[in-house]
């Protein structure tokens, strides 16, 4: 048949479970002229609203059986569906078997996922599959050259609209809905499989998941991928979780990797948050944690260090404060960052992101305030980004490389103290401030690209090493940041003399260089037009000597030590207390290296790899 491209709806179909809207839509089909067809609870409710109204079992001439199981499963429904207008030979039969068109289904699906949700029985499950439904949706969608499907009240309007200005539905509006049709019954049919396949307790893993069945919903699209040409590029959220993505966009057009560190980061500080019940706050980049830290108040020295005065560190709010601590952990890596935070975004902490180079944050709220003033930052384009705290993942979370599918079990465990009462040196006195630093440190390492090392103290991470093929060289990496941020609150780097005019992150790039001093000759030459006058050079000597000073600071690690050489060299920097899951061969090499230099390691039992 020839395909036109608006059809009058004459006959339409209508049965949903969620009635919101319905009344409206089929008053405004009925002053059309359109003939209402309905079934039990959608029926009444139309001619409780004054409409007239065939019943479906009225039409086919066959009553509902088998307890409503079988009501629309009838020639005369999917005949009317089905056929092709303008075929002769459908036409035709459609004329001898008394079969009219159906232009219009209009129908909900029955609530299994709410009814699963709920803990509704196996046999109330069962009960809750649409058979009738998801058969009506099909035949419509199938035939959209002609008929138009309704699944849901939020196209109710768009339908009036369309019929109202052209007189009948649009080909285009069709093929719309036949494609959202299409992937609602992909999306309810995965549901059930998904649930049915996980009722098969007597069989063994393998067999329960021999096919699994995905569905998402596009949210909106992004720029790039990871690089900009990888396009196309979006973000997508499972159809079948009611709560949609973990996160709202208030401000802003994130793109790929800010996603990333965005999901990355906000988990990292919730757990934080539920395990101290300190505000928590991380500074992300490129999915790993440059800094990470909770509300422990600063010391002199370090607010000196992170140019902040006296007063003003002991009038900032704990979100406030967690975040200064974060980003001054490392903040050459910080440049650049994306931002989580454990609590409601204040003034304060909006204030501190307005002075820094951050490309966005991720919060469970904003003040009025804050957002005002984060909104206004980078030209309007800071991303800002507010946490779903309602927002459930699964249980099971999937990965696509290389054309093929992984699964695992989400990593949810959350390090506490409890993981932290296990501890194997002869000394074995750990103090609730240490606690919280291997909390802070274990918990950051749990979201840091393995293999991975981090050292804490007073609350915040002061080195991270990421991504390293060997541990000992995660130690060595990670050492070098704590040395840089300890040697930050040496007197000849807050000594330092910068000229007026030099802006704070060239002054923090300034300070590093100086404490690190393998200049060449001509980064020499820039590197000392910054300052009023000629700094002397921070020898190795006067390092090492401040380096003896270092002490209480905690390492953790995502998998055991294989070797004592992490322990080594974690001695030259301050380390005292040891975080790892033991589980070595060599673990008691390990143990006795601790011994030796006096720290203090507990076995936490559990690895931490993050790929």
């Amino acid at each position: 048949g020839d395909v036109q491209d608006v059809v009058p709806v004459t006959r339409a179909l209508i049965s949903v479970s969620d009635k919101t809207g319905i009344v409206e839509l089929a008053t405004f089909l009925a002053s059309k002229n359109v003939h209402l067809l309905s079934t039990g609870g959608t029926a009444k409710k139309l001619r409780d609203a004054g409409l007239t109204v065939q019943d479906v079992s009225d039409y086919t001439g066959s009553a509902e059986c088998l307890d409503g199981r079988v009501k629309t499963l009838h020639p005369k429904i999917h005949g009317g569906l089905l056929g092709v207008r303008g075929n002769e030979k459908h036409e035709r039969e459609m004329t001898e078997q008394d079969i009219g068109k159906i232009d219009m289904t209009i129908l909900n699906l029955y609530p299994f996922e709410q009814t699963v949700a709920g803990g509704g029985t196996f046999e109330q499950c069962i009960e809750n599959i649409d058979i009738g439904g998801p058969s009506m949706l099909r035949s419509t969608a199938k035939n959209h050259a002609a008929t138009t499907i309704v699944t849901s009240p939020d196209q109710y309007q768009e339908v009036m609209d369309v019929i109202a200005s052209q007189g009948g539905t649009t080909l285009a509006l069709r093929r719309k809905y036949a494609a959202r049709a299409y992937t609602l019954s992909a999306s309810y049919d995965t549901a059930i499989s998904t649930w049915f396949n996980a009722q098969l307790e007597t069989e063994t893993e393998n067999e329960k998941r021999t096919i699994t069945t995905r569905t998402y919903q596009s949210e909106f699209p992004l720029k790039y991928g990871c690089n900009p040409h990888q396009k196309p590029a979006s973000i997508s959220s499972l159809t079948n979780n009611p709560n949609g993505l973990p996160f709202e966009v208030l401000n802003g057009i994130p793109g790929y990797i800010n996603l990333l560190d965005a999901a990355n980061a906000w988990q990292l500080v919730k757990e934080l948050k539920e395990a101290t019940g300190l505000a928590a706050a991380s500074s992300f980049k490129h999915v790993s944690p440059a800094g990470t830290a909770v509300a422990v108040p600063l010391s002199d020295a370090e607010c000196a260090a992170y140019e902040i005065s006296r007063a003003d560190a002991d009038n900032l709010t704990p979100v406030a404060l967690a975040y200064l601590k974060a980003r001054n952990a490392d903040p050459m890596c910080s440049f650049g960052d994306f931002a989580a935070v454990s609590d409601v975004v204040d003034e304060a902490t909006a204030l501190i992101l307005k002075k820094e180079v951050s490309d966005g944050i991720i919060a469970p709220g904003y003040t009025p305030e804050a957002l005002e003033i984060l909104k206004s930052k980078k030209k309007g384009k800071f991303i800002v980004l507010q946490a779903n705290m309602d927002f459930q993942p699964d249980e099971i979370e999937y990965r696509e490389v290389y054309g093929m599918t992984f699964s695992q079990k989400r990593n949810d465990v959350v390090l506490t103290k409890e993981h932290m009462k296990n501890v194997v040196t002869e000394s074995k006195s750990i103090t609730d401030a240490v606690v919280v630093d291997m909390i802070v440190a274990s918990i950051c390492i749990k979201y840091t690209q393995s293999n991975s090392v981090g050292f804490a103290k007073d609350g915040m991470m002061v080195g991270v090493g990421a991504g390293q093929q060997s541990r000992v060289d995660c130690v060595k990496l990670a050492g070098r940041k704590v040395c840089v941020w300890y040697l930050r609150q040496h007197p000849k780097v807050l000594g330092l003399k910068f000229k007026e005019g030099t802006k704070r992150q060239e002054r923090v790039n300034a300070r590093v260089r100086y404490i690190e001093g393998d200049f060449t000759a001509e980064e020499r030459v820039r590197w000392e037009a910054q300052f009023e006058e000629i700094p002397d050079p921070l020898t190795q000597e006067e390092k090492d000597e401040f380096m003896k000073s270092s002490t209480g600071i905690t390492i953790s690690s995502d998998a055991f030590f294989p070797f004592r050489d992490s322990i080594d060299h974690a001695s030259k920097v301050g380390v005292t207390f040891v975080a790892q899951p033991g589980g070595s061969v060599q673990d008691e090499q390990v143990t006795k290296a601790c011994d030796e230099y006096g720290m203090i390691m507990c076995h936490t039992g559990v690895r931490l790899f993050h790929h």
